[in-house]
């Protein structure tokens, strides 16, 4: 009889108790500290030492983002069809193998930009396969009482990871360069592959007819996403908060390295000042849902986003401005993390587990979808109008979802719901059964969104 997932009760004191729990958590934020490597030492590698233009930044960009687009609702039904501790150990292999061709070619004096996107494609895809996997695993290892606190901490820990990893990054490009730094990304991979291997929970067998095609269960996942109109409402908050934020980032490394001279480990230093804010505002995500309810705390988040731009619209070269930029960005992600982490934990309580990963897939496949395109935006922008500009058309995109958010009736969500009926009397491990409403939530970022430490608004 294979083991079952670990239920401990609400009371539990710790959920660093939990064996499957800690080898989950260890193995994904060894992940998120390599994923911060990459973010810190990948635009240095294009835009200092490879002289990167901004067209050809917005199309790295571009195909970093197009996998999930395309893969998602795929990646989605595959893991709600097999086994998900494999599909994400496949994905991290694969990254491990493509990444570490960067440091090679690097030392060979073959890099090009051309070997760089095409690492980003495929980098970008074993991570679709791994993500979607990843996060629909989580309710099968706890019981559904603990959702909530499971997500706080697992936000929480990866904010901080994303912190070290960015200084680790810093320092790494300093001493070793920014191509020989991606080599830690590699080291986390394998990490994380080790981590999900020793996983011992037993993940529940799959219930479909014999010989379903996927493209039925794909379709599936969407009908379930559609049917429920706080679940539709908010992935379309999500998707333009993902096309406005696209936008935005596509920018905002070489804003940062080019116009406002920002140095490599500056440019580190205030990432893991944002990785800090994301932590915060996951450890206090359960507090204040309960406290101001989940619908009015998210509202505040998207009302209090495009504000934290402003530092970086009106900013200059100098020491005084950097420290602005960073103060924003903590601001920015604590919010991030806060709502991402509510978000998340309603879905999830909600959603049955043989819907979870084509659940989130359709959520991922909307909102990443979005990316691309506001990457190409971006770089037409940036070359059309200049650099500035295009981040002030992002910033005022940023006023669409909280519109969106404001006229649902989403805004007034005063507690977190009680898991459906059906899935209460039995274990994560046993639940087959559909829920009874699908979940008003998403989780869909892609391996650099966990950075954030959650479905960042």
């Amino acid at each position: 009889m294979p083991p079952r997932a670990e239920t401990p009760s609400a009371s539990s004191t710790s959920l660093w108790r939990h064996q499957n729990f800690r080898r989950y958590l260890t193995g994904q934020a060894a992940s998120v500290t390599g994923s911060s490597i990459t973010q810190m030492a990948l635009p240095v590698l294009a835009v200092l030492h490879l002289d990167a233009t901004t067209a050809q930044v917005a199309g790295l960009a571009f195909l970093g983002q197009l996998p999930p687009a395309l893969l998602a609702l795929h990646a989605g039904a595959l893991a709600d069809r097999h086994s998900k501790r494999r599909q994400m150990i496949a994905g991290d292999l694969v990254s491990a193998a493509v990444l570490a061709t960067v440091p090679v070619a690097a030392a060979l004096g073959t890099l090009t930009l051309t070997q760089l996107m095409i690492v980003a494609m495929v980098q970008g895809a074993a991570s679709v396969l791994h993500d979607a996997a990843a996060i629909s695993l989580l309710p099968s290892l706890v019981d559904r009482s603990l959702i909530q606190r499971s997500n706080s901490r697992v936000g929480s820990l990866f904010a901080v990871a994303a912190t070290a990893g960015s200084h680790l990054g810093a320092a790494l490009t300093a001493l070793l360069g920014p191509a020989r730094a991606l080599l830690g990304d590699v080291t986390s991979y394998l990490i994380s592959a080790v981590c999900t291997a020793r996983i011992q929970t037993a993940e529940p067998a799959p219930e479909r007819p014999e010989g379903r095609r996927l493209r039925a269960e794909i379709g599936e996942g969407l009908r379930y996403v559609r049917s429920d109109d706080r679940l539709w409402t908010l992935t379309w908050v999500n998707a333009t908060t993902s096309f406005a934020l696209g936008l935005l980032n596509t920018l905002w490394a070489l804003y940062l390295l080019r116009s406002l001279a920002m140095s490599a480990t500056v440019f580190g230093v205030v990432l893991g000042l944002g990785a800090l804010g994301a932590a915060a505002g996951a450890l206090t995500a359960p507090a204040l849902a309960r406290r101001y309810g989940p619908g009015p705390m998210m509202l505040a988040a998207l009302a209090i986003t495009p504000l934290t731009q402003l530092p970086l619209l009106l900013a200059s070269p100098g020491h005084s401005w950097q420290i602005t930029i960073g103060a924003a960005l903590f601001l920015q992600l604590a919010c991030a993390g806060a709502a991402g982490t509510t978000q998340r934990s309603i879905r999830q309580i909600v959603t049955s587990t043989g819907m979870q990963a084509r659940m989130q897939a359709v959520s991922t496949w909307l909102t990443s979808g979005a990316r691309p395109v506001a990457a190409l935006l971006a770089g037409g922008l940036g070359t059309w109008i200049g650099v500035r500009p295009a981040l002030t058309a992002g910033t005022l995109l940023l006023l669409v979802p909280l519109v969106v958010l404001a006229r649902s009736p989403l805004r007034a969500l005063r507690q977190m719901p009680e898991p459906p009926p059906a899935a209460q009397p039995s274990p994560p491990a046993a639940r087959t059964s559909p829920p009874a409403m699908p979940s008003p939530a998403r989780t869909d970022g892609v391996r650099h969104d966990r950075v954030l430490g959650g479905d960042a608004p």
